[in-house]
């Protein structure tokens, strides 16, 4: 609902506030008042195209402003400015917001019906709701919605898997080939460490020997050798211990813990020594053996532990292939159900929409017939079985509606032959039957009332009065008939001040309105077209007051 709508600098208007009343509002003026620039301003409140020919001559920018309910938000201020130069800005409570954020505020809070306006009916998609709103079939049509968003969900996630399954797929064979290498190569815990000591005394064969012989020789062979010098120093330290056991004897006695040590050594030189294996193709063995163990070990280590550390990294990772080519079945699965549950819901919402189809054409015709179109024929097709490739949280089934406005002319796509007032009075038509509003929002109509008068017009007016008692309503109108049944008139006019033009609003009370439908009336405000309107406003008021009882 629009509580307020203040425009400051857009086109002829200088600034105006209106404050529009709950229920039925109507907004009327002469020709070139600016009651099209009403419309407009709200046309470009709710993201309609804002050109910087709105502008006002002589000034920089142009404000479009209004207090509105939104469902589930409260009272919220919607602003945009239409800058001269360069571009505009929008606001939604001070908080900065794109045109596209603007159109879907819009959808939420009001719908404009008329020519040069956003006209949901254009859109055969819109035709299934009025379709499911007349029929009553809410919960049909919320099972195919949730059913729906169930299976493009489980689509959706089946074609991730799929998407990824190449990429996975060649993840996998890297991961069978890095795991593949490391087996062919066969480390063994500590193996490198071993080899390197094993190449080290290969390497040093030669030179092992001769440190073996010489030690033995220098400790046992020669002539001075230091076993010979060593029993020799024994016999001197046990004499010394003789003659002065406190200061010698602890030396004397650790000759039982030497000699055995020297010894051990004298038979390790020579039993090494004589094992010592020259063996250079061994050797060449060995080389091979860690160069194989390094490469392995730069691609997978640095050491030995991180090679088997990324082994069993690699063999998880390839026991997870498998789990993944099942979670695909399970998936495949789930879309299968998910849409098996879509087909079945769809089919049963659209057996009900083809049984109520022909009843809502047979409705409308009547109800135009009221509105000024007693010619017109309606006929809502409904378009079963539609391919997977056309399936929406809708349905399998498109719903259009079919007019023929006069006599002789085929039925068309309602969007290919209404004018602007024939579209507008179809949609106060299902407004009336099969409103898929929420309670509270507002409808504008422009040109409601276009080729019709008398009696005609009066049931328009009583229409619109009816819709006032669910939504907001307002209507740009010249009618007296639709004017007189509202709750709260408005009349735009214009005045020359200073030489510029300025329109003016002003909310009417009762003796203005009876002056304001006599200029409707007749173009004057006479005696007798002053009466007739009283007449025609009690009339109303009457009519108003016997459907509120």
């Amino acid at each position: 609902m629009i509580h307020a709508l203040r425009i400051r600098n857009l086109a002829i208007v200088e600034e105006i506030e209106i404050e529009f009343a709950p229920g039925f509002n109507v907004l009327t003026g002469e020709t070139g008042a600016g009651k099209s620039i009403i419309v407009g301003a709200l046309g470009v409140l709710v993201g309609g195209r804002a050109s910087s020919d709105l502008v006002r001559t002589g000034t920089d920018r142009a404000v479009v402003e209004a207090t509105v309910d939104l469902p589930a938000n409260g009272a919220s201020v919607i602003r945009r400015e239409i800058a001269e130069r360069g571009r505009g800005r929008i606001f939604v409570d001070r908080a900065s917001a794109a045109a596209a954020d603007l159109k879907e505020l819009g959808r939420r809070f009001v719908d404009i019906h008329g020519q040069h306006a956003h006209q949901a009916l254009l859109d055969p998609r819109s035709h299934a709701g009025f379709l499911d709103a007349f029929g009553r079939l809410d919960e049909l049509a919320t099972d195919v919605r949730e059913s729906f968003r169930t299976w493009r969900t489980a689509c959706e996630e089946r074609g991730e898997a799929e998407r990824s399954a190449q990429e996975k797929q060649d993840r996998a064979e890297l991961t069978r080939f890095q795991h593949e290498e490391i087996d062919r190569a066969a480390p063994e815990p500590g193996e490198d460490e071993r080899l390197s000591a094993e190449r080290n005394r290969l390497a040093n064969a030669e030179r092992l020997r001769q440190v073996c012989h010489e030690a033995y020789a220098t400790l046992y062979d020669r002539d001075d050798a230091v076993v010979a010098l060593l029993g020799r120093v024994w016999q001197n330290v046990a004499e010394l211990a003789r003659l002065d056991p406190a200061r010698f004897e602890s030396y004397a006695a650790a000759r039982d813990a030497v000699d055995p040590v020297l010894d051990d050594l004298a038979a390790h030189l020579r039993s090494y020594g004589s094992a010592v294996e020259i063996a250079p193709d061994r050797l060449a063995d060995v080389e091979t053996r860690l160069a194989e163990l390094e490469r392995i070990k730069r691609k997978y280590g640095p050491d030995l532990d991180d090679v088997f550390a990324r082994r069993a990294a690699l063999a998880a990772e390839l026991a997870a292939t498998g789990d993944a080519d099942s979670r695909r079945a399970v998936l495949d699965e789930r879309v299968r159900i998910a849409r098996g549950a879509y087909r079945a819901a769809a089919r049963s919402l659209s057996a009900a929409r083809v049984r109520h189809a022909r009843t809502l054409g047979t409705r409308l015709v009547a109800e135009l017939a009221e509105l000024a179109m007693p010619h017109g024929r309606v006929e809502v097709r409904v378009e079963t079985d539609l391919p997977e490739s056309r399936w929406t949280e809708l349905g399998t089934d498109a719903v259009e509606l079919f007019l023929c406005a006069n006599p002789g002319e085929a039925l068309r796509p309602l969007a290919n032959v209404a004018s602007g007032g024939e579209l507008a009075r179809v949609m106060l038509a299902l407004k009336t039957l099969a409103s898929t509003d929420a309670p509270g929002k507002t409808l504008l109509f422009d040109e409601v009332d276009a080729g019709i008068g008398g009696a005609a017009a009066g049931r328009v007016g009583a229409r619109l009065r009816d819709l006032g008692a669910t939504f907001q309503v307002l209507c740009v109108t010249h009618a007296p008939q639709i004017a007189a049944a509202a709750g709260a008139h408005h009349r735009v006019s214009k005045t020359v001040r200073s030489g510029r033009t300025r329109t003016v609003v002003e909310r009417l009370d009762r003796d203005e309105r009876i002056r304001e439908i006599a200029r409707l009336m007749t173009g004057s405000a006479s005696g007798a077209a002053t009466a007739s309107a009283r007449e025609l406003l009690d009339t109303h008021s009457a009519g108003g007051l016997e459907s509120a009882r």
